[in-house]
């Protein structure tokens, strides 16, 4: 019959990942208080963490910054779409319809609270007419095009942040700038 051997602290074992200096005290937790401990902090870290990781997956789906206001077009108040900035000139493209407006017959870009007083001052044949409203931020990009000896006007509505990046884009695209007014003192009327 095989003996048993006994356990005996003192006894010599073999070395091995325990005996890492790194895993030592950190690892072993003799104290039923320490255990307690680390349970807690860890529980802690994953309360905090769950709802981290769905940030983001319940966002609302990102809506086209563009909202045709008014203007010559055949479109719906509010249509809601996207302006492309191409080489030859603008797309605007919405469910409701499209439309393209060349570079070289825009005669006025603006970025304004309201539509200027020259805009409404030229005889349009709108068929949307625009409707009088003064904001404090910038929200309507106006465009003023003769194509093909038609004047062909159009209002869009967008936000400050939504309008920014295309700044740059239009002066490069067409050689052309955008009238950007900020304040009330810099209106015409």
């Amino acid at each position: 019959m095989a003996r048993v051997k006994e356990w005996r602290p003192d006894a010599k074992r073999r070395k091995g990942a325990r005996d890492h200096p790194r895993f030592g005290e950190f690892m072993m937790m003799p104290h039923r208080r320490t255990q307690h401990l680390a349970i807690a902090v860890n529980l802690l870290v994953a309360l905090f963490l769950l709802p981290a990781s769905g940030y983001g997956k319940h966002k609302k789906p990102d809506e086209p910054p563009f909202q045709y206001e008014a203007g010559t077009e055949n479109l719906e108040r509010g249509c809601a779409g996207k302006l492309e900035v191409l080489r030859e000139g603008f797309t605007f493209k919405c469910p409701g319809g499209t439309f393209s407006l060349p570079f070289s017959g825009v005669t006025l870009m603006q970025f304004r609270p309201d539509i200027s007083a020259q805009v409404l001052a030229m005889k349009v044949p709108w068929k949307l007419q625009p409707q009088p409203v003064r904001t404090r931020e910038n929200k309507f990009f106006t465009i003023v095009c003769k194509d093909q000896e038609k004047l062909r006007v159009v209002v869009l509505r967008v936000s400050e942040d939504d309008m920014r990046p295309y700044f740059a884009q239009i002066e490069l695209q067409s050689g052309k700038t955008v009238q950007e007014y900020r304040s009330f003192g810099e209106f015409d009327n």
